[in-house]
Parts: structure tokens; sequence; C-alpha cells
């Protein structure tokens, strides 16, 4: 099973289990990872499960589709070259190792 590690608030990490088939964003709530609301399921509707992508295997994930962009151009925190709507990133073996940084402003 993959394992994905969180950095909240800045410095604490939080690694977990990453059931394939599910989201990153699905991962963070089902695990209690703090800062990732969420609010819209998963849809790309609300930005509230932006997160960086630091380490891993970035080359891996999925295009940023166009209305993943458009949600990141709305998001608090600042939109980096590393964003991601976590809902947007299905959880895959291939992404066993990955660390996402979760934006300190989600609401």
């Amino acid at each position: 099973m993959p394992k994905i590690t969180y950095i909240v608030d800045g410095q604490t990490a939080v690694t977990v289990d990453a059931a394939v088939g599910n989201s990153v964003m699905q991962v963070a709530v089902r695990n209690d990872v703090g800062s990732i609301v969420g609010e819209c399921g998963g849809n790309a509707m609300c930005a509230t499960c932006h997160v960086y992508v630091e380490e891993g295997p970035v080359d891996s994930l999925p295009a940023v589709s166009a209305a993943e962009s458009e949600m990141l151009d709305c998001t608090l925190s600042p939109r980096e070259s590393n964003s991601r709507l976590s809902c947007q990133l299905p959880v895959t073996d291939l992404y066993d190792g990955l660390v996402v940084r979760v934006a300190q402003e989600q609401v």
C-alpha cells in the first residue's frame, strides 16, 4: 500500500497508508490530516484541498486539467508551480513516497 506524507502547518509531517483508488484528498480526510477540507467532496469545485507537491513521483502525476487550473486560480493560499487540488490526484501504487504540503489557508 503506498504511503503519502502530508506536511501540515508548515512543519508537522503525517505519513499515512493510502488505499489505491482513493484520492489524495480522501486519504487525508479519512486519516484526520489537518487543514484539508474537501468541501465539495472531490469534484474540483471548491479548492479546499489545495496542496503543494514537494517530493516523490512527481512525473507520474496526472496533468492539471482546465477545471483544476481554474480552481487553483481561486485558492486562498497563493498558487505555485507545484500547486494541485488533492482531490484530482488518484492514488496509485506509483505514488508511494509522495510528499505534499497542505496549504495554510483553505477556507
